[in-house]
C-alpha cells in the first residue's frame, strides 16, 4: 500500500480529527527525561523514536556508521534529499501498519520506540542556516497597499506579478513553538512627533504563516527550475513572524523591515513532509501576466491546507479564532520560491526556511494579522470569550495550527504557539526548545 493510501490504518489508535494519522507521518526532534534529543515522527498521541529503531535494525543503516537519527538536528538527514526521505518514511509507514508484527507484536521493541507525546519534550527540528520571507499572497498585499496609501486602489507594485517579492530574515532568532515572546523595545515615531523615541512596541501583530524546509540544496552559481525544485523541497512547517508595526512602520523607508521582525520568528516542531502534502495538490490562482520561463510551472503548484490563528488571553480559559485562511490562495508557489530564491545562484542549504509571508484571503475573518483585520489599530476584532484587541496585549497568547481534509483522515501541523511576556520581563526560558 502506497503511505497515502486513505485505507492504511496503524495498529496505534488514532482519532478521526487527529493531525497526524498513519498518512501524515511529520518529522521532527525530541527528548525524554535524561536523554538527548534525537529524530522522530509523529502518529496519533505518540512519537516513534526513529534512533531506537535503527538500533534495532528496522530502519536503513546510515552511511559510513554515523547514525543520522540519534542527531539534535535533522539537516544531515535532510541533505540526503528526497528520495531517501521518502524511502524511510514508507518504511515507517510499514511498521506501524496494523497488519505488521515487527513492531506491533514486541512489547519490549514498543517500549523502547514509542513514547507518549505528552511526556516529551519538542525542540527546533533544523538548525536554521538561513531564514528568507516572502510576501505570496496577493490578498496580503493589497490590503497592506490599502492601508498604507500612496498607489491607486487595488493596484499592486508594478514588480509584484513579475517575482515573488522577498527580503533576508534573522536566522538566530528563530524559536520553536512554545518559546515566550519578549515584547521588543524599538524606536516609534508618535503622531505629530518630529523625532522617535525608543520604548516597548504598542502595535504587536502575530502573521499566520507556513514556511518551507529545503532539503537538498545547490551549489553556489547553480539555478533550480521549477521543475526541479520539488526536489528541493523536504517539507513544510507552521511560521509565525512576530512583527512589531510601531517600529516597522519608521524603519521602512530606505531599506525595508529589519529589527521589527527580526526580534523572534516562531516555527512548529513537526515537519510536514511533501509526500504527505501530495494528495491536496490543488490549482492555484491565475496568473496574470504570465510568469517568466525560469518562474513559469505546470499543472497544480499550490496545497489545499485550511489555517487559522487564535488569540488567548491569560484570563480566559479557552482560545479565540480571528482568522481562517488556506493556502491554496498563494499567487506564488513553493516551487516558484525556489526558483526565484536561486535565480541568480544563491545557494540554499539543508535547513533553509523560505516563508510564505501572511496568508490572507477575501472574505471576512480571513486577514492573516491584526494589521490587516484592525487596518492598523483603527478598528478593533472582537474575541469570541468576551473584549476586544487591535494589538497583541501582554499575556496574549496566539495559536496557529494548519490541516489538509481528506474524506477519511486529515494531515495536520499540529500548533504553533507563543505567548507575549512583557519588555521588562527576563522570562526567556524554553528558547532551543519547548512542548508544543
Amino acid at each position: 500500500m502506497h503511505p497515502n493510501d486513505p485505507l492504511l490504518r496503524s495498529f496505534i489508535p488514532v482519532e478521526p480529527e487527529s493531525h497526524f494519522p498513519i498518512q501524515n507521518l511529520p518529522f521532527g526532534i525530541f527528548s525524554t527525561a535524561g536523554d538527548s534529543p534525537r529524530a522522530g515522527v509523529a502518529i496519533g498521541d505518540w512519537v516513534v523514536d526513529l534512533a531506537a529503531l535503527e538500533d534495532a535494525g528496522l530502519l536503513p543503516a546510515a552511511p559510513h556508521g554515523r547514525s543520522l537519527y540519534a542527531r539534535p538536528v535533522l539537516n544531515d538527514f535532510i541533505a540526503q534529499g528526497r528520495e531517501a526521505a521518502t524511502a524511510v518514511r514508507t518504511r515507517i509507514s510499514e511498521l506501524l501498519r496494523h497488519d505488521n508484527p515487527a513492531l506491533r507484536d514486541d512489547a519490549a521493541l514498543r517500549a523502547n520506540v514509542l513514547h507518549p507525546m505528552e511526556q516529551v519534550r519538542l525542540h527546533m527540528p533544523v538548525a536554521v542556516g538561513n531564514f528568507s520571507d516572502f510576501m505570496l499572497s496577493r490578498e496580503h498585499a493589497l490590503n497592506c497597499i490599502d492601508i498604507v496609501g500612496g498607489t491607486a486602489a487595488g493596484q499592486l507594485w508594478r514588480n509584484w506579478t513579475y517575482l515573488p517579492m522577498g527580503y533576508h530574515g534573522r536566522a538566530s532568532s528563530v524559536v520553536v513553538s512554545g518559546t515566550p515572546v519578549k515584547r521588543p523595545r524599538g524606536q516609534v515615531l508618535d503622531e505629530g512627533q518630529a523625532a522617535p523615541v525608543y520604548r516597548p512596541t504598542a502595535k504587536l501583530d502575530f502573521e499566520l504563516e507556513a514556511a518551507l524546509v529545503v532539503g537538498r540544496g545547490n551549489e553556489i552559481g547553480d539555478t533550480v527550475t521549477t521543475a526541479d525544485a520539488p526536489s528541493h523541497m523536504f517539507g513544510v512547517v507552521l511560521l509565525n513572524d512576530w512583527s512589531a508595526r510601531d517600529i516597522q512602520a519608521w524603519e521602512m523607508p530606505g531599506a525595508g523591515v529589519f529589527v521589527s521582525k527580526s526580534h523572534r520568528t516562531s516555527i512548529s516542531p513537526w515537519i510536514v513532509t511533501m509526500d504527505a502534502l501530495e494528495p491536496f495538490l490543488a490549482d492555484g490562482p491565475q496568473q496574470s501576466p504570465p510568469p517568466l520561463p525560469h518562474l513559469a510551472q505546470q499543472g497544480r503548484r499550490n496545497y489545499s491546507v485550511h489555517m487559522q490563528a487564535s488569540i488567548q488571553p491569560r484570563d480566559h480559559a479557552r482560545p479565540s479564532v480571528v482568522c481562517h485562511s488556506n493556502l491554496q490562495t498563494m499567487y506564488w508557489s513553493f516551487a516558484q520560491q525556489v526558483a526565484h530564491h536561486t535565480s541568480t545562484g544563491c545557494n540554499l542549504m539543508p535547513g533553509d526556511l523560505l516563508a510564505t509571508g501572511t496568508v490572507s484571503a477575501s472574505g471576512p475573518n480571513a486577514q492573516g494579522c491584526l494589521y490587516e483585520a484592525t487596518r492598523d489599530g483603527r478598528l478593533s476584532i472582537a474575541l469570541e470569550r468576551g473584549g476586544t484587541r487591535q494589538y497583541l496585549e501582554d499575556g496574549d497568547e496566539v495559536a496557529l495550527t494548519a490541516w489538509a481534509q481528506a474524506n477519511s483522515y486529515r494531515v495536520g501541523f499540529g500548533e504553533c504557539k507563543g505567548r507575549v511576556v512583557p519588555a521588562d520581563s527576563n522570562t526567556n526560558s524554553n528558547i532551543n526548545g519547548a512542548a508544543a
